[in-house]
């Protein structure tokens, strides 16, 4: 089977457009990392969910676009922020092309690589969708070895990654491959934060990186 290959999906279920539990932690980070944005700044959330954090950057005057799979999602955000642009389509390398728009200045994707069976198209397909220059941030579950250790000694991978959760986690990130994946596909200037616990057992990372002039 071809990275390529069409993958089936299950739809998430969002019934609202409440944040996440995980807004708390991976939202000021990246707030901090982008910095002051000016109003009008031109911003594409991949994988947006129910549009609550293409609604944090609404607030600040952005012009945002949200793509997801999910149909139920994608009909909460509509309706929770109608002054965003949000439709139906899959995280790969022809993001930019599909939605027919102008490259993006920033492209952010929260909590979604971990369920990716193909990793590369999708983070092609984000550096393809920023303007020479533009920013992206992502954000994914942290693991490393003390973490990875920890949840060996406890028996935790059972519940920490059980195979029966329908549309779970797949692929499991560590600061080290993700930077691969990410500098693999172009992406310059890579920041690091992690976020939520202590340093080493985090709760997830976030990435910042460039695309090259």
């Amino acid at each position: 089977m071809s990275e390529s290959a069409p993958t089936a999906y299950r739809d998430f279920g969002f019934t609202t457009a409440e944040v996440s539990h995980m807004h708390k932690y991976f939202m000021p980070v990246i707030r901090d990392l982008l910095g002051e944005l000016k109003p009008g700044t031109r911003v594409l959330d991949v994988g947006c969910g129910n549009g609550c954090t293409c609604g944090e950057f609404l607030k600040l005057g952005c012009k945002v676009t949200g793509i997801d799979l999910s149909e139920q999602g994608i009909a909460q955000a509509r309706q929770a922020y109608p002054e965003g642009r949000f439709e139906v389509l899959p995280a790969d390398e022809h993001i930019l092309a599909n939605l027919g728009e102008e490259p993006f200045d920033v492209v952010i994707s929260t909590e979604v690589v971990e369920h990716l069976c193909f990793p590369r198209p999708y983070a092609r397909g984000c550096c393809k969708a920023l303007k020479p220059g533009g920013r992206f941030i992502c954000s994914t579950p942290y693991h490393g070895y003390l973490k990875n250790l920890l949840l060996s000694v406890c028996n935790k991978w059972d519940t920490h990654l059980c195979p029966m959760w329908d549309g779970g986690h797949i692929k499991l990130w560590s600061r080290k491959t993700l930077h691969w994946l990410l500098s693999e596909q172009g992406f310059v200037e890579l920041q690091f934060r992690g976020v939520g616990r202590i340093p080493w057992l985090w709760m997830t990372m976030v990435f910042y990186g460039r695309k090259p002039v």
